[in-house]
């Protein structure tokens, strides 16, 4: 990280220190940390805690939902009836996540990315206050209706704020800030974890305020997030607002010159075959963009197919099975979202030197190799009074090797694979494919395990699936430009490479300079921009 703090910036946030260098890559600022954290704090964090926090107080809520059935109509629930609303309650968080992935597209091209993330807080506290109500005023409806309005703000947040972080990062860090998604995540996932304790929230006196606590991220987020920028890229080719791009620019990257970012933003525009914002109709049909289309279909459904949400739904169930005693469940619970946590941000930080490829297609690889030891020692755990660590430390690795990659470059790829005009459909598309194969995953797991230990070998054949697909077709994004991205699928999509004047303009940056020696054109110019 190059450059020097610029103390002319129009941002209320101050650089970091770096230090001076001819080359013009970019700093890390303040305002970019600000932007990417509370961004991701009142969105994915949240998606992340809602994925753990419904396991500890399970018993209480179907406790509740007895009392409730007792209290109107005279007579105790059915067995089957209070599975059927337990499982209602469970899965209507999917429901919801497939109608907020729907509405991105629309909401994003209204009122922007950051307007999209502010106005989403909205369904975050109207989802704590029917939850956290919902035992006062002895209604279960409240709680099945609070879960579905919690997914619809999923699914709005993993699409629109992919979309934001991928636009406002310079392209030598894209990747880095893009996990902040994936990093907030696991970190709301430990966060349930470690308030559904019994000694914190999981009694059934307190477990309505683990609801409650779903407000506290959104209203940071309302805090901070208003007086941090847009978009830039939304700015200029959406809303043509240059003074604001230029403003955007100038904030997120600390420096006051950013005339060749803008310029590689308006040549951009100036090299898409479309200057509308594209419906997922035109984005399916165009031959230039299939194989990225086909890319975040078979990366998206492999997020949710690889069997790690069947061991977070079903956790408890997987280490009692495994042998450990029950009062101890909940702290090794703990040590899952510790070690998830910790991977996402080994992952984020070397994500820059190693590429988003080769650590997927390392995820996927490892997933298969360590839900392979696990058939193995569930199979023999009652053989040997140690059998069941063996299996522990498996589920500790699947955890570990989802989230070096698989658990957030799918949606850093989302974002990198389209252009400007394309990428809210592609999001709506991943975002379809994400929360139904997640709907899938928690109505079918527990069908599965009537195959008993060799349940996990179905995931694994996904996996190794999934890494044989990426190794054969994706290429690396490291590093590249939106449109050089664009251009490294154009042989396999059988479409011709962009024109050579188009080329000439996305490779001259503002300040290069063009001369013609024996008939060969040499481009002595200074460095590209950091977009």
């Amino acid at each position: 990280i190059r450059g020097g703090p610029d103390t002319s910036m129009d941002c209320p946030c101050k650089n970091l220190p770096g230090s001076h260098s001819d080359l013009d890559w970019i700093r890390i600022t303040a305002c970019l940390v600000n932007a990417a954290f509370f961004g991701a704090l009142g969105s994915s964090y949240l998606y992340g805690y809602n994925l753990s926090v419904v396991n500890a107080p399970a018993l209480y809520i179907k406790t509740f939902y007895n009392q409730t059935w007792m209290e109107r109509y005279g007579e105790p629930i059915g067995a089957d009836m209070v599975t059927m609303l337990w499982s209602i309650t469970v899965s209507i968080f999917a429901i919801g996540g497939l109608l907020g992935a729907l509405c991105v597209t629309l909401l994003t091209k209204l009122i922007g990315r950051k307007g999209t993330l502010l106005l989403n807080n909205g369904f975050a506290v109207i989802a704590a206050l029917l939850l956290a109500l919902g035992e006062k005023a002895r209604s279960f409806e409240m709680l099945i209706i609070g879960r579905f309005v919690m997914g619809v703000d999923s699914g709005i947040a993993l699409s629109a704020l992919p979309m934001y972080l991928g636009e406002i990062s310079p392209r030598h860090m894209r990747g880095s800030i893009g996990q902040f998604n994936s990093i907030l995540i696991c970190l709301g996932v430990f966060t349930g974890q470690v308030l559904g304790l019994p000694e914190l929230l999981g009694q059934e006196s307190r477990w309505n305020f683990l609801f409650a606590f779903l407000a506290l991220p959104a209203l940071l987020q309302l805090c901070v997030l208003p007086f941090l920028p847009e978009s830039p890229r939304f700015l200029l080719m959406e809303r043509r607002d240059e003074a604001g791009a230029e403003k955007a620019f100038r904030a997120f990257l600390g420096k006051k010159d950013v005339s060749k970012e803008l310029e590689e933003v308006h040549a951009e525009g100036r090299a898409q075959n479309t200057l509308h914002m594209a419906s997922v109709t035109e984005l399916l049909l165009n031959p230039a963009l299939r194989w990225q289309v086909i890319t975040v279909i078979v990366t998206m459904a492999c997020y949710q197919l690889c069997g790690l949400n069947a061991i977070w739904y079903y956790t408890n169930g997987i280490l009692r099975d495994s042998g450990f005693a029950e009062n101890v469940i909940p702290y090794i619970v703990l040590s899952t979202g510790g070690i998830e946590t910790l991977a996402a941000v080994v992952s984020g930080l070397v994500i820059e030197r190693i590429g988003r490829r080769p650590l997927l297609i390392f995820g996927f690889s490892a997933m298969a190799f360590f839900f392979g030891l696990l058939t193995v020692f569930l199979n023999f755990q009652d053989q040997y009074t140690w059998m069941p660590y063996l299996s522990f430390t498996c589920i500790l690795a699947v955890i570990a090797s989802f989230c070096s990659g698989p658990g957030g470059i799918p949606f850093v790829l989302t974002g990198e694979l389209f252009e400007q005009s394309y990428r809210p459909a592609a999001f709506m598309i991943a975002g379809i494919v994400n929360w139904v194969a997640n709907f899938a995953v928690g109505l079918l797991f527990p069908f599965m395990q009537s195959l008993q230990t060799y349940a996990f070998l179905v995931f694994l054949v996904v996996c190794v699936l999934g890494a044989v697909y990426l190794y054969f077709i994706l290429p690396e994004t490291k590093n590249k430009t939106f449109m050089d991205i664009s251009q490294s699928f154009a042989k396999i999509n059988k479409v011709p490479l962009v024109n050579k004047e188009i080329e000439n303009e996305l490779t001259i940056k503002a300040g290069s300079k063009e001369v013609e020696e024996n008939g060969k054109v040499i481009i002595d110019g200074e460095i590209e921009s950091s977009f």
